[in-house]
This record gives C-alpha cells, sequence and structure tokens, in this order.
C-alpha cells in the first residue's frame, strides 16, 4: 500500500537536520536512516542512541568495509530492518550467486542497478525469500549532463521511468529514485511495489554530493513508501 502521509516533514525538524522523537513513532517502519559512518562504533553508537525511534538502518559502502556486513546480520538477527545498499551490477550468475549468500544474511533490502538481465537473476536467486530487491534506476548524484557525459540517450526522468517499468516486468520488489520522480514512478509501477527515495534534505543544508534532491516538507502528501534520511553523527 503507497505512502501517503508525507510525516517525514514533522520527523525530521529543518533547522537541526535530526529527527524529532517525539513525531517520529508513526514513521518507524516508513523511516530508514542510513549508517552513513566510517567505524563499527560509530554505527553502534548510533543505533543505540536512536534505539526506540528508528526501527529501520541503510548500510552501504563505506560501512559494510568496515564490518558493516557482520554488522548487519547482527542487527537482522534481533529483529531490526536492514537495506544494505551495495547497488549490485555484475554478470548474472555472479549477482545470482551474491543474492543468494545476502538472502542467509536476513536483511530486509537489497540495492541493484535496474539492468534488466542483472535484475531477472536476482529475482531468480531470492525467490521463496522475504528479501526485497530494490532496482536503481539513476543515482541521485547524477543530473542531465552527467547522463550526457556518461554515454545515455535519456534525460534522468525518461530513463528512470523506463527503468522501473522493466524493474515491474522483472517481477522487483521495489524502486529507488529520485522523491523529484516518485510519483511518476508510482504512476508506472501502480500500488504494489515499495518506492525508496534518497536524497532528502533539510532545507538549508548541504547537499553534498547529490545533485536531485527534495526537502522532507516537500515530500507531504507524496506517494513515497520508505524514504532515506542520511545521518550526520
Amino acid at each position: 500500500m503507497p505512502y501517503t502521509d508525507g510525516n517525514l516533514a514533522h520527523a525530521v525538524d529543518p533547522d537541526r537536520g535530526v529527527i524529532n522523537f517525539a513525531e517520529a513513532d508513526t514513521m518507524r517502519d516508513r523511516l530508514i536512516v542510513g549508517l552513513d559512518l566510517p567505524t563499527l562504533s560509530e554505527a553502534e553508537k548510533a543505533v543505540r542512541e536512536l534505539e526506540g525511534a528508528v526501527s529501520f538502518y541503510k548500510i552501504g559502502y563505506q560501512l559494510a568495509f568496515a564490518g558493516g556486513l557482520d554488522f548487519a546480520r547482527e542487527l537482522a538477527s534481533g529483529g531490526t530492518k536492514v537495506f544494505l545498499d551495495m547497488k549490485l551490477l555484475d554478470i548474472d550468475n555472479t549477482v545470482a550467486k551474491g543474492v543468494e549468500n545476502i538472502v542467509k544474511m536476513g536483511v530486509s533490502m537489497l540495492t541493484l542497478h535496474a539492468y534488466p538481465k542483472t535484475m531477472r537473476a536476482a529475482v531468480e536467486a531470492a525467490k521463496g525469500s522475504d528479501l526485497c530487491l530494490l532496482g536503481v534506476t539513476v543515482l541521485t548524484s547524477m543530473d542531465e549532463q552527467d547522463m550526457i557525459d556518461a554515454g545515455y540517450e535519456y534525460d534522468p526522468h525518461t530513463l528512470v521511468l523506463r527503468r522501473s517499468e522493466q524493474a515491474l516486468h522483472a517481477g522487483m520488489g521495489g524502486i529507488v529514485c529520485s522523491a523529484e520522480e516518485a510519483q511518476a514512478v508510482r504512476r508506472t509501477v501502480g500500488p504494489d511495489m515499495a518506492v525508496v527515495t534518497p536524497g532528502i534534505r533539510p532545507s538549508g543544508s548541504d547537499h553534498g554530493d547529490q545533485k536531485r534532491v527534495v526537502t522532507p516538507a516537500q515530500t507531504r502528501g507524496s506517494c513515497v513508501l520508505v524514504l532515506v534520511y542520511g545521518s550526520k553523527w
């Protein structure tokens, strides 16, 4: 069922860029906090500080290669949801074997690039499990000029919708796109797929390397199921 509350605008203090714990309870299953941290000890500290307010964490490359994969297993075994942001892309068999082992970790979500053959291989490998596979359409750090420089013939919006439709046909569990494209993606894939949007930044904050971003307030009334909010500790 698509998320239509837009409560992240209340769950995040736009002035300080932090989670408002008093408002966050209704968001616990919709808000993913990114553990974008360099060490395992910092990630463990963050999870302790957010205990009771957050039930879903994203682990990407930085933490994964600093002991984060074992930490992901630990969190998952304790009932915490983990979004493993690996953005897999390789030959079909390699992706399939990787997904088979990730299934054993017990994490809730896994990203892979939304290439048709890659998605089909991953879906087959995850069959029978509870792992939600998310197709990464176009990175939120890329704009139209970046697409041209990389040799793509489509602008970001067009490619996002094309890959979303391909993900639907491949049997994927969800889509990763910028919040700018979320409503168009929802119309493309229907009500049953997760729509996950990174690039959520408080008004006036540093966008870092993100180019297609929106503020928490701009998500109000959107069709986004899950929002990824990068942690700063």
